[in-house]
């Protein structure tokens, strides 16, 4: 066996042995360490040092919202990029196969000429004493001629694709590679960034919790007013399109399920894993994340969204929410709360995308 088909037999055995890893089920991410139990120290004043909380709160969740972004642009380029993979094992295999195959018939070929005695076919007619045979044979020659011909150019080809083959599987293994320490890093990320908050926020007395919780409504509510009031909402009255329905009954229906980065349902869902999955439902599927999913999917002005447009929220665009009418929206909001409905102003609106097209509104 020549050095060219082991080193070829070695990466296909390595890409078949990636292949059996990748369809493992996947590594299930430990949830960020519980909340400790709020402590009885001494209360922090009301008023400005709970809003500094509350700003300070809300400036680590949305970190690790752009973390887990982050976190779920790596785990969708790395499902590609392992789907590539098992794609090239399995063109190495076969290519595997067919080398073999075409080796043997270049082998026949060389023990009929053995068999022979060694001789060219052109010398078998020169020796031949019917000048019919001698025409006869003379086609066959060049028919042989045209095979021996073909055949050594398919095993070439065949050679070249599987080292090109080889060459993309490595490639795209590094890439998968360079995929895995990205996610790596972002679930750092998110771990860092829910730890903090979640040792902010237990700290707290069950009274300054409560109080906090208020002044997050408070700030909801007055950025929701001051959407309202600038007349926007005279001016929505797009009606929703059949997948639009579809996709904003899915959504609603998971109110009251609980947020978890990462999460695509069906019990736990974040921002972009909730949308996301209430297209797909629909019938249509877009990006996974809310970064691409403003990328990717088509603008739309804010006074002509309908219901089962996607708002994209600041200007990171780390989060994002479905508009079900009336100036509302349901998301997934962060770590510690659940699926719920609010007021599709309540945070700094960077702007809105349509995953489906026009047709169809009713």
């Amino acid at each position: 066996m020549g050095t060219g088909k082991r080193g070829l037999i070695a990466t296909a055995l390595a890409v078949v042995c990636a292949v059996t890893v990748l369809a493992a089920p996947g590594t299930a991410f430990a949830n960020p360490t519980p909340s400790p139990t709020p402590s009885a120290g001494p209360a922090l004043a009301a008023g400005k040092d709970l809003e500094a909380v509350r700003q300070k709160l809300d400036k680590l969740y949305r970190a690790a919202g752009r973390a887990t972004d982050e976190y779920n642009a790596a785990e969708e380029k790395a499902d590609k990029q392992s789907a590539e993979v098992v794609e090239l094992a399995k063109k190495i295999v076969k290519g595997q196969e067919r080398l073999r195959k075409l080796k043997d018939r270049a082998g026949a070929a060389a023990a009929a000429q053995y068999r022979g005695g060694g001789l060219p076919p052109e010398a078998h007619l020169v020796l031949s004493d019917d000048p019919q045979d001698f025409l006869d044979g003379a086609g066959r020659v060049r028919e042989g001629h045209h095979a021996t011909k073909g055949l050594l150019g398919e095993l070439t080809r065949t050679q070249e694709d599987l080292e090109q083959y080889a060459r993309d599987a490595s490639a795209q293994w590094k890439k998968l590679e360079a995929g895995r320490k990205a996610k790596a890093a972002a679930q750092k990320k998110i771990e860092k960034q829910i730890a903090q908050a979640e040792k902010l926020e237990s700290a707290l007395q069950k009274e300054e919790q409560e109080r906090l919780a208020e002044l997050e409504k408070e700030a909801a509510n007055k950025a929701q007013t001051a959407w309202l009031d600038s007349g926007i909402l005279d001016e929505i009255d797009g009606k929703a399109s059949e997948q639009g329905k579809k996709a904003v009954q899915y959504a609603t229906a998971q109110i009251g399920k609980p947020y978890q980065w990462g999460a695509e349902g069906p019990k736990t869902y974040d921002c972009s894993g909730l949308t996301s999955q209430a297209w797909i439902s629909a019938g249509r599927g877009i990006p996974r994340t809310s970064q691409e999913q403003w990328k990717r999917l088509r603008h739309i002005a804010v006074q002509d969204m309908r219901p089962g447009d996607l708002i994209i929220y600041f200007g990171d665009a780390s989060h994002v929410a479905m508009y079900i009418g009336d100036g509302a929206m349901v998301h997934a909001p962060r770590p510690g709360r659940t699926v719920t409905i609010a007021g599709a102003g309540s945070m700094p609106i960077l702007g809105v995308v349509r995953p489906d097209p026009d047709t169809g509104a009713n």
